[in-house]
């Protein structure tokens, strides 16, 4: 296993460097290497040097963070309810976040990168906290199909909701970019807010593994080695809600990664959170990178929808996890 992890870590950290190279370098404009590093140690007033720092570094540093919390959080999720296709985009986290910041565009009282954020956390505590009840009244005989059925028909009604309030205050196409994600509009201000946020969830989540691999062994294992279950998801939904929040918050809706890595990452070292957690931290930075490069190089000049690519992933992978499950 040692072995394996050490050629994860070297992959994707090496895949992730490079798509970062990429991503400052490549897109509408092309910008050479060498014009990128006088950017950071030799500013000058030009538009190149003004396009890498205040444009595409940041972007780059928020697509890595942003794909990083998807990847986690989508391992937590599954980690606490036992179940394979749980994430947070389809248990409806990330559409409550999206539906409270459509709420919040059709008035004028809450403006701002800030008030997104808090829109995002409000939506994401409502709808986490309907699937937390749901999953802690089923725990004992969790049922796929059931949670998976519960997260949909919370994701289409909140989404619904959030369509309705767009097409009521003639603001379809700002509610478009929330539903498809992208992150044609980061800033540093976007980098601070998702470094503060974070790092500091992911460093509580991390310190939380071990207890999620007790919940993950069952629950009558669990309450037998002295851990209540649904504390510990309750802990757990905590930290999930604000990971959700400022993902959606800077980048929109982008669905699917929190399912797609942690499946191949348990397929490649096995059952151990403790592992799990911070190589899903790196695989879903790594995918996130690059998929935003192929959003901003596919149709040049314009940009893609991120959701594309990741969608076109995980669309079938998560067919044929429900077909594996009903066989």
């Amino acid at each position: 296993m040692n072995k394996k992890v050490t050629l994860l870590v070297t992959l994707c950290s090496l895949f992730a460097i490079i798509g970062l190279i990429v991503a400052i370098c490549a897109g509408a404009k092309s910008i050479p290497l060498q014009t990128v590093i006088d950017s950071i140690f030799h500013y000058e007033d030009i538009l190149d040097m003004q396009l890498v720092r205040d444009v595409r570094i940041p972007r780059a540093i928020c697509t890595a963070f942003i794909g990083g919390l998807l990847g986690i959080t989508g391992a937590m999720m599954q980690g606490v309810t036992r179940n394979p296709v749980a994430e947070p985009s389809l248990m409806g986290i990330t559409q409550g976040a999206t539906f409270a910041i459509a709420l919040m565009g059709a008035s004028s009282g809450l403006l701002g990168l800030f008030g997104y954020m808090f829109a995002a956390f409000i939506g994401a505590l409502v709808s986490g906290t309907l699937v937390l009840l749901f999953s802690m009244k089923s725990a004992r005989h969790m049922n796929m199909s059931k949670l998976l059925l519960a997260g949909t028909a919370l994701s289409t009604f909140f989404i619904s909701m959030a369509t309705v309030i767009a097409l009521l205050t003639n603001k379809s196409q700002n509610l478009a970019f929330w539903l498809a994600g992208g992150f044609r509009a980061t800033t540093w201000a976007s980098v601070q807010l998702v470094l503060i946020v974070g790092v500091l969830t992911t460093i509580l989540a991390l310190f939380l593994a071990p207890k999620i691999n007790v919940v993950n062994l069952g629950e009558d294992v669990c309450i037998g080695l002295g851990e209540n279950p649904n504390r510990i998801r309750m802990q757990t939904l905590l930290l999930i809600i604000p990971m959700c929040a400022v993902c959606v918050a800077v980048a929109g809706n982008i669905a699917f990664v929190g399912l797609i890595v942690p499946h191949i990452i348990r397929r490649w070292v096995g059952q151990d959170y403790r592992v799990i957690m911070p190589l899903s931290f790196l695989f879903g930075s790594t995918l996130v990178i690059w998929a935003d490069v192929l959003a901003r190089l596919v149709n040049q000049p314009y940009e893609t929808p991120i959701g594309l690519f990741t969608s076109l992933v995980g669309v079938p992978l998560f067919i044929w996890m429900v077909r594996k499950e009903g066989a």
